[in-house]
Formats: C-alpha cells, structure tokens, sequence
C-alpha cells in the first residue's frame, strides 16, 4: 500500500464548507477492517448533495464521501476477505457516516462488502453502482416477488416511472431482459429512441401521470417500479391490476402520497419500499451475480462517463441543476 494516496476531502469550519482534493496517509483512514485499494466510484444524486454541503448527512469532519465504489483488498482483518479479493460496496451509510470512495485507497467494515461476481468487470460493477443495484432490487420485487413468493399470475405488463435516470433505465433493461413488456414514463422526449433502444415496449410522457388520481382505475400493470413518488404514483397506484407489486424507491417528484385504501383492499396491491442502503448481504450477492444476465454493458456504456477526481468537483453542480445525463463513474487511478 503507498504510504501517501490521493483522496476528495470535505471539511467545515462554522459556516466554511471546503472540499479539496489532498495527499493523505493510510492512518487518516480511521473506520473498518478491510482496506481497499479503489478502482472506481460513482458520482450519484446523494453524492453531489454531500459534495455540495453534507446534506446534514455527514456528522464528523474532515470527512471523505463516496457512497460506492469496486475495487481489491489491500489489507485485512475479516475472516470472510483476503488480499487480493476483487470487492463491491454499496450502501451501509459509507460516503455519509463512514469514509467512502473518493478516495485512491478506503477502509471499511468487511460485513458491508460483497464479493464482486467472476463474470462482472470492476468497472462493469461501477457502471451500475447504486443505481443499478437499485433497479435490479425494484425489478425483481415487481417480477419474481409475485411470481415466487406469493405464486402469482405471471408478470407480464410493467411501468417505470422517472425511466431517464439511472435507476429507471436500468430497470426497462432489466425487466426487458426477464420477459416484460415494459411501458416506459418519461418527461424527457429526447430520450424516447434511447428507451425503446433499451427495452421499452411503449413510451409514456411523465404529465399523463400528474392528474389527481382516482382512487382506482383501470388496471393496467402486472407490476410496477416507481422512481419518483407523488402524484405518478398514487397514479400508478390506481392502475396496477389484482396483486400487482409496485416497488417504490424515490421521491424525485415529491415525498408526499395522497391515495386511499382502495387499491390496497380491493385489489391486493403490495406498495413495497426499497431501501438499498441495508439490504442483506446475501440479497446482494444473489442481485449481483444476476448482474451479468440482465445489464447489457456494451449498451450502457454508451451512456457512461469516465471522470477524475478533479473532474468530479467541476461536475456535480451540473447534476445539482439538473444539466448531467448518464451516469458519471471516478476512476481513482486518473
């Protein structure tokens, strides 16, 4: 291991918020039992709320953030890591309480990593990110949840709300790539040959879902994957068939959901919360070893930028403001 690396540092003094990117030591890194040399991080929404001010995320500074990142052990303490062993980490509030990504080497508690999968690139894992571990959470709950576990009819017409970020492009692929017919809701009509390009069945414009919602409608989805809350999903809510699943991870549009019982009495319809940060470890590594099946790299790697750590600080801004699309991956050894 160098003895000095490279890392993005934030710190605040009263009402002084810096970030800069310093030379440090392997003791400036203060948490965990596993030390990992990082290949790659992600740039994702949380990430440029910490970058910009904490976001009152973070409590103790200075502070490294980063919420994701893949790369090889380095040092360990933990039974289950060798030197050597190619890792993923998502979630577990690392980049918030805990040291995070942004930084060439991390150390981090061995319980929150995941081996990375045999068939699946460093890079490939950061090309998802939290993201993607996201949507493929989303996608299987809609899908096999009901199929499996509560042996449903089989899921067949899907929705994905906010299908031009990260996590809802991800899932028209992979709800594509497990059979659906997947209708895709956008407010972006630039992207609509991109979406198709992916696996979207049909293409639906975000403010067909603002209306006030009836307490139901005409069932139309098997199951659904909503990204951005509010209105779109008590919409959705209304319109999802008998016992369909409706995965709801996001609140892009708003936290508030003014529905009623109905589609929850009457129809069976399980509105399940995705919460990526505490997922199980064994959760995760079945989700990561469908990665490979279900993501087709070469195609979303079209999407996908490769940046510095310098160039970080000059790009999170653009996505506070909402001027960034694709996703944004830090290769530490730029």
């Amino acid at each position: 291991m160098s003895e000095n690396f490279k890392a993005l540092v934030l710190n605040q003094d009263g009402e002084n918020f810096t970030r800069e990117i310093k030379s440090v030591d392997k003791s400036f890194l203060k948490h965990g039992d596993v030390t990992v040399k990082v290949h790659y991080s992600g740039l994702n929404y949380k990430d440029a709320l910490i970058l910009k001010n904490g976001a009152r995320l973070v409590k103790e500074f200075p502070h490294i953030p980063g919420i994701d990142f893949s790369g090889v052990v380095e040092e360990s303490k933990h039974e289950k890591f060798k030197q050597g062993d190619e890792i993923i980490l998502t979630g577990w509030r690392v980049g918030e309480i805990y040291f995070g990504g942004y930084s060439q080497y991390a150390k981090v508690n061995g319980d929150f990593l995941v081996k990375k999968p045999k068939d699946l690139s460093l890079k490939q894992s950061m090309t998802m990110g939290t993201a993607g571990f996201t949507a493929l959470q989303c996608s299987f709950t809609a899908k096999t949840t009901r199929e499996e576990l509560l042996l449903g009819k089989k899921v067949e017409e899907v929705i994905v709300s906010g299908a031009s970020g990260g996590v809802g492009s991800m899932a028209v692929m992979i709800l594509n790539k497990l059979g659906c017919n997947v209708t895709a809701v956008t407010g972006k009509e630039s992207n609509k040959d991109y979406l198709k390009s992916i696996g979207a069945k049909n293409i639906i414009n975000t403010s067909e879902l603002t209306k006030d919602a009836r307490p139901l409608d005409k069932g139309l989805w098997d199951g659904a994957v909503d990204t951005v809350g509010g209105k779109v999903l008590e919409n959705i809510l209304a319109t999802t068939k008998d016992s369909g699943i409706v995965a709801a991870c996001g609140n892009a549009a708003d936290i508030k959901l003014n529905t009623t019982v109905m589609p929850f009495i009457i129809r069976g319809v399980k509105l399940w919360g995705i919460n990526s940060v505490n997922a199980s470890i064994q959760r995760r590594q079945f989700l990561w070893n469908e990665a490979s099946k279900l993501i087709d790299f070469e195609l979303l790697g079209k999407s996908i930028k490769e940046i510095s750590l310098e160039e970080l600080i000059d790009v999170y801004p653009k996505m506070l403001k909402g001027e960034t699309s694709g996703r944004y991956i830090i290769n530490l050894e730029k």
